[in-house]
């Protein structure tokens, strides 16, 4: 006889994976009062995810941030299985499964099978095309993208991404379940990966575009900090793991139809796949860290990326750091893919890490002058590379003297 849930009411929700998405996921929405059903391959695998919950549950305890009743309250409202079929009792189910488009659609054609017909399926896929998962569904109009940032108990966004067929009372409720676990949603268009990853990448990718150039690694650090963001591209790169933005890249490529090479692409073969260094998780990346004490640039970094003679100017370096996410931002804002200026702020400081004083990448574009915003692209794009060259949209809008609205 099968288990269910506890609490069969509209307040339970089912997760499929308990890696380091599907457990933080789990953890945002148990501590926000859901009823919780964590279901991976086997239980021993899904235990695991578990365990990693109640370790960030016993740090907020012994943070004096939850008292024990707290504690033993959002334990027993988590479970753990590797049956599918428990599904039945949730409200919501959230795939969060690593991205790969063929072991994604087998577990949401499975899932979908047990779904409550008056909730939703939801996806927390970053680059596959909503639409594309949900084409292989017998209900596409029930289902959603939630994209939520890593690590999911500290990052407040959630990017909410409206496929071709999802429906309204859809994404009513894919926002409202965001407001309810006390995130921030934005609202994205389907597109390869949709607004964040997209804008996102264009930060690492140019601190190793950089790098391969001859800049010194410590220079392009130093330019992301002076420019406002938590940490260099190259520390990021680390963070996020240099293999993985790779494979972003190749899938959002994939699903762009597109197969242009561009520098990155270079620095991404030589540190991953000739040098065995794919960031912090693995033998370290652009840096090492040795145990106990402070991370620093790898030693035979210049080796393999030798230093120019003469740099280019530091303000070029900062630039072309900040305009290489807001040039795509723009274009994600041409294209469709975000409609609301806010939205595409909001996103850029609580999803990306974008320097929080701007007031966002749209409106540091109103601040700086649109004319002379788009001058200064051009400048870039004759000095360093076509993918500087302004969107229509900014020229017209230059043109004609207008700015990002918010309303």
């Amino acid at each position: 006889m099968i288990n269910k849930l506890k609490n069969n009411n509209n307040d339970s929700i089912g997760i499929l994976g308990s890696g380091l998405m599907g457990h933080g996921i789990a953890y945002a929405a148990a501590i926000s009062g859901f009823h919780v059903l964590m279901v991976d391959l086997t239980k021993n695998q899904a235990n695991k995810g578990l365990q990693k919950i109640y370790q960030i549950l016993e740090k907020s305890f012994k943070k004096g941030f939850i008292s024990k009743q707290e504690l033993d309250d959002i334990k027993s409202r988590i479970e753990i299985s590797h049956d599918y079929e428990m599904l039945e009792t949730t409200k919501i189910i959230i795939e969060a499964i690593y991205e790969d488009l063929d072991v994604k659609t087998k577990a949401l054609k499975t899932a979908e099978e047990y779904m409550n017909p008056n909730g939703f399926i939801a996806s927390n896929t970053s680059t596959i095309p909503i639409s594309i998962l949900a084409s292989k569904l017998i209900n596409p109009q029930n289902f959603i993208g939630l994209h939520f940032f890593s690590p999911v108990h500290k990052m407040k966004l959630v990017e909410v991404i409206k496929g071709e067929k999802t429906s309204s009372a859809t994404l009513s409720r894919a926002l409202n379940f965001a407001l309810q676990i006390r995130k921030t949603p934005i609202v994205v268009n389907d597109s390869p990966g949709f607004y964040t990853t997209r804008v996102f990448v264009k930060y690492p990718f140019e601190g190793m575009t950089m790098l391969r150039e001859g800049i010194k690694a410590s220079s392009i650090e130093n330019a992301g900090k002076k420019a406002g963001y938590p940490v260099g591209p190259l520390a990021l790169s680390d963070e996020v793991n240099i293999a993985l933005i790779g494979k972003i890249r190749k899938q959002i490529l994939k699903y762009d139809k597109k197969n242009s090479k561009e520098p990155w692409d270079k620095v991404i073969e030589l540190m991953v796949t000739n040098l065995n260094r794919e960031g912090r998780s693995g033998t370290g990346g652009f840096y090492d860290y040795p145990t106990n004490q402070k991370k620093h640039i790898w030693k035979n970094l210049e080796k393999h990326f030798p230093i120019l003679a003469n740099e280019i100017p530091g303000k070029d370096i900062v630039d072309r750091l900040i305009f290489s996410q807001i040039l795509e931002a723009i274009s994600c804002y041409e294209k469709n893919i975000i409609t609301s200026v806010q939205d595409a702020n909001i996103g850029s400081i609580l999803g990306l890490g974008f320097p929080s004083d701007s007031g966002g990448v749209l409106q540091f574009v109103n601040d700086y002058g649109m004319l002379r915003f788009r001058d200064r692209s051009l400048q870039l794009a004759e000095q360093y590379g076509r993918r500087f060259t302004p969107p229509k949209l900014l020229s017209e809008m230059a043109r004609t003297k207008k700015v990002f609205n918010s309303h």
